[in-house]
């Protein structure tokens, strides 16, 4: 809205935290493109997950470095260590490294991390069939929370909202799949709004369907305990 703007810049998660349902990026690029906008995404939690063999959602849908123009992302997550990265054009990188204050001013990790994020990228290059595991193992626990009777929200990906309304019905869901041996942290006001309260899981490639069905035995015991379903 504002007159003659030197330069648009629209920003967007990929894949938004709480509910874990996907921006429609390629409906921002073709909003964004006539006025000569660019496109910064923060895929923090898309990278790994979406995409051919995990590589995010830019490769999700059909896009190109050249209509999305920056690309933050994190090792953090999906790739198990720590660290992130912004990638764009070798001109935005070039800016980047002399003119990010957070770049100049802090250390860098250790050659230990640098390696393990290294490989972890060649083990998401290498082996898509982690990727493939984490969706059959989203699918599979969404299936079965929604059969009990859970509201999933608006989830797309291994984010899984149980959604439980107020505050305190999550905190009692936790505290009952914990005494049940399930670690699930609820998410509650002020994260959330007040009547949003939820348990958010983190789908993991690495469990089992038989580790899945105890955790949804454990969903369906506490859940009813406390009139949630």
């Amino acid at each position: 809205e504002k007159e003659n703007p030197k330069k648009i810049l629209v920003i967007t998660d990929g894949v938004f935290s709480m509910d874990g349902d996907i921006a429609p990026l390629d409906g921002v690029v073709k909003a964004s493109e006539p006025y000569g906008a660019m496109i910064y995404v923060d895929d923090a939690h898309g990278e790994a997950v979406l995409g051919k063999g995990g590589r995010g959602i830019v490769s999700h849908f059909n896009l190109t470095h050249k209509q999305v123009h920056f690309e933050m992302g994190t090792f953090s997550k999906a790739f198990g260590v720590m660290g992130g990265h912004v990638s764009g054009s070798r001109d935005m990188v070039n800016y980047a490294l002399n003119k990010s204050r957070s770049w100049l001013l802090s250390g860098s990790h250790p050659p230990a991390t640098a390696a393990a994020c290294i490989a972890a990228i060649d083990v998401l290059e290498t082996e898509e069939e982690h990727v493939k595991t984490l969706w059959r193992n989203r699918e599979y626990f969404v299936k079965g929370l929604q059969e009990m009777g859970f509201d999933t929200g608006h989830s797309q990906t291994p984010i899984i909202p149980a959604m439980c309304g107020e505050s305190s019905k999550a905190v009692a869901l936790s505290d009952g799949l914990f005494a049940e041996g399930i670690l699930a942290l609820p998410i509650v006001f002020p994260m959330v709004s007040r009547d949003k309260a939820r348990i958010r899981n983190m789908m993991n490639s690495g469990l089992t369907i038989e580790q899945l069905d105890i955790a949804l035995a454990a969903y369906e015991k506490v859940g009813k305990k406390v009139y949630i379903i």
